[in-house]
């Protein structure tokens, strides 16, 4: 019989081999997750700002411009891809660069584009290094490898085809315009002890 620090079990006598039958389980009805990518400046990289959970990639847009691009993050552009259009790379360690592990040479197809990002250290967010023409995800990778010249070693690398990330345009550039002084959110700015005073005057 199965033997536990707790009573209540012991007095079960479950047999050792015992192996409970795993209930069916329906599938979970959960929003797809989406990669965020934020533009701080123009002419500065995309960096990824964080995952959203969203039912398409126009409200994970939305829903990433409220997460990441709010309460002081300064940001220029914005984009997302579903998780699961994303290539992930292998994940080196001890300095090894991952591009090292990759095996065969680049076709010089060009009949898709893809954009790279890099992670240089285990922790550290991936940053747009670039796009690059190829034939498949393999490809764009050995495509990467050719054309990114690297200072250090490369930790993972992140590939999505242009045509699946939603980005958003020039054009919009307003919806990043906030208000620059938020005076609703000092006391002062509701002028509290004048009307303190002024309803002390009314029931004196």
């Amino acid at each position: 019989m199965l033997k536990s620090l707790d009573p209540r079990v012991n007095r079960l006598s479950i047999p050792d081999d015992f192996e409970a039958p795993m209930a069916a389980k329906e599938q979970l009805d959960q929003f797809e997750t989406y990669q965020s990518f934020i533009q701080t400046k123009e002419g500065k990289p995309f960096e990824h700002a964080g995952t959203v959970h969203a039912p398409n990639e126009e409200m994970a847009f939305l829903f990433a411009k409220e997460q990441f691009s709010r309460r002081g993050t300064f940001c220029h552009a914005l984009c997302v891809v579903k998780t699961e259009l994303i290539l992930v790379s292998e994940f080196t360690d001890n300095g090894q660069d991952v591009y090292d592990t990759f095996k065969g040479s680049y076709s010089g197809d060009t009949s898709a584009s893809f954009e790279v990002f890099h992670s240089v250290k285990r922790g550290k967010h991936h940053k747009h290094i670039g796009t690059v023409e190829a034939k498949d995800f393999e490809d764009a990778l050995l495509a990467s490898k050719e054309t990114y010249p690297r200072d250090k070693p490369v930790f993972n690398v992140w590939i999505a085809k242009s045509e699946d990330i939603l980005m958003s345009d020039e054009e919009d550039a307003d919806i990043w315009n906030t208000l620059k002084e938020k005076k609703y959110r000092d006391a002062i700015d509701y002028k509290a002890a004048d009307r303190i005073k002024a309803f002390k005057a009314e029931q004196g």
